[in-house]
């Protein structure tokens, strides 16, 4: 696949399900390929991006970002406490806030800094005990925690189904979790299931291989 053949099929999902063009954000998922695949993808005018690790995102990202300010970095993978500083010095979005101690210590840098990325909540929707991400039946007080408590701006939540389960249960799971605090984005879907997430509302798809090639 390409770029724009991912783009294409975004865009026949949004119109099949009744959804406003350009509804749905393309996050091109950048980790460990080729300096020049992603350079090739910057060139085709594509400034949505994610990354899951913190230290590969400091080699490469902040000389693009100057030269590409328009920009969004978006981090996708789990993190420790120990790395908050670093993230809001270059990244926009954060799709995995998924415990108290880590929205605490985020609030407590953002009140120093006076300026937050947007976060999403990571829902372990098949509640796997070697994944990242809080447990459905506690979504809801850590919602109301992380905007009352921390004062953070959460835009949504996200989720990885299990990779042996239909993907469309978890996605509708995360749909009606959301609904029910009243957040408008989620993201979840990715390179074998975007169309299948943009049907169950997704706003914002994870997309790495079908973008870049096969990591090396």
């Amino acid at each position: 696949m390409s770029l724009e053949n991912i783009k294409d099929q975004i865009r026949n999902a949004e119109l099949t399900n009744n959804r406003q063009k350009g509804s749905v954000n393309l996050i091109a998922v950048s980790k460990v390929q080729p300096l020049e695949r992603v350079e090739r993808v910057l060139s085709q005018g594509h400034r949505i991006f994610g990354e899951n690790r913190v230290q590969e995102a400091y080699q490469k990202w902040p000389a693009w970002k100057e030269k590409f300010p328009t920009v969004s970095l978006h981090l996708l993978g789990p993190l420790q406490t120990n790395k908050v500083k670093e993230v809001l010095g270059l990244f926009d979005v954060v799709h995995s806030l998924d415990r108290d101690k880590l929205a605490r210590i985020f609030s407590e840098n953002i009140q120093k800094l006076g300026s937050s990325p947007d976060f999403f909540i990571q829902v372990n929707t098949g509640e796997e005990e070697q994944k990242a991400g809080i447990f459905p039946a506690m979504v809801d007080k850590f919602v109301e925690q992380c905007k009352n408590t921390y004062d953070l701006p959460i835009v949504g939540l996200m989720c990885i189904p299990p990779i042996d389960e239909e993907p469309s249960l978890h996605f509708a799971l995360l749909k009606k979790i959301a609904e029910r605090n009243g957040l408008n984005r989620l993201s979840m879907g990715m390179s074998a299931d975007f169309v299948s997430a943009i049907t169950f509302g997704s706003t914002d798809v994870r997309i790495g291989s079908a973008i870049f090639g096969r990591r090396l």
